[in-house]
């Protein structure tokens, strides 16, 4: 096994331990919503603080409910992340490019080595060699 196939191996095992252990360990089973936003407990918290707050402005838009409001904080969580991938794999194959060209012909896989004039099929005297300076 190759060490990088070693480190997505360990962080695709530290990804899914991220996953299942709050569910395992039972985490947050003494709240009514055990994994409720951070917004939601904010507005818990300073509302017991104080009850007379009023919040500075509203939402701009309210989901009609929390399936709705899920399902487009995980749309833009794809989106984000389809920027992300296209990001990086634009810089890596833009690195790669680089690289080729600045490498050598011969250390390019598949590629040829560079053809002489009879290898190309031109001759000693086409193309306007006479072999005669000055003429």
């Amino acid at each position: 096994m190759s060490r990088n196939t070693r480190i997505n191996a360990l962080l695709l095992l530290a990804v899914a331990a991220l996953a299942v252990l709050p569910l395992a360990l039972g985490l947050g089973d003494h709240k009514e919503e055990p994994f409720a936003g951070a917004d939601a407990e904010a507005e818990t918290a300073i509302t017991e603080i104080e009850p007379d707050y009023e919040p500075w402005f509203s939402p701009l838009y309210e989901p009609p409910s929390g399936e709705v409001e899920s399902a487009l904080f995980a749309l833009q969580a794809a989106l984000g992340a389809g920027v992300l991938a296209y990001y990086f794999g634009l810089r890596r194959g833009r690195r790669q490019g680089e690289r080729r060209a600045g490498a050598p012909r011969e250390a390019q896989p598949g590629a040829r080595p560079e053809a002489g004039p009879e290898e190309a099929g031109g001759t000693a005297g086409s193309a306007g060699e006479t072999g005669i300076r000055g003429a």
